[in-house]
């Protein structure tokens, strides 16, 4: 039986990449009202920059959050999360305390979700 090589490739998504066992972990996920339990993915470590501040800026120390939300496109219902949205991920497996992100890019490749996140910290 000859493989095609997207079909492969979206196997490896769920088997290797998002697989639970080797680099995914599962997280709640909530988007546009609803809410997805238990989505296995990859959300890259938070990452604090220095943010843009604008002359009549007030707010002294705080800094622009980064991160990368990594997962397959069936698990958010189909749904692909567009910029500028909300976006609320547990902030690590099993935990219930949600960190709200907007969305601040949305790529989908061949059913894997990357989304970058951004939050302003303190």
């Amino acid at each position: 039986m000859k493989k095609n090589f997207k079909a492969q490739l979206k196997r490896d998504i769920k088997n290797v990449f998002l697989n639970t066992a080797e680099f995914g972990e599962t997280y709640t996920i909530i988007y546009n009202g609803e809410t997805y339990k238990n989505v296995p993915a990859v959300l890259t470590g938070a990452k604090e920059t220095a943010r843009e501040r604008l002359a009549a800026d007030h707010g002294e120390g705080l800094f622009k959050v980064s991160a990368v939300l990594y997962c397959a496109q069936a698990d958010l219902g189909g749904v692909q999360p567009e910029q500028g949205m909300p976006i609320r991920i547990n902030d690590e497996p099993g935990s219930d305390f949600l960190v709200e992100y907007r969305v601040a890019e949305s790529i989908c490749e061949m059913g894997m979700l990357e989304v970058g996140l951004e939050r302003i910290g303190q």
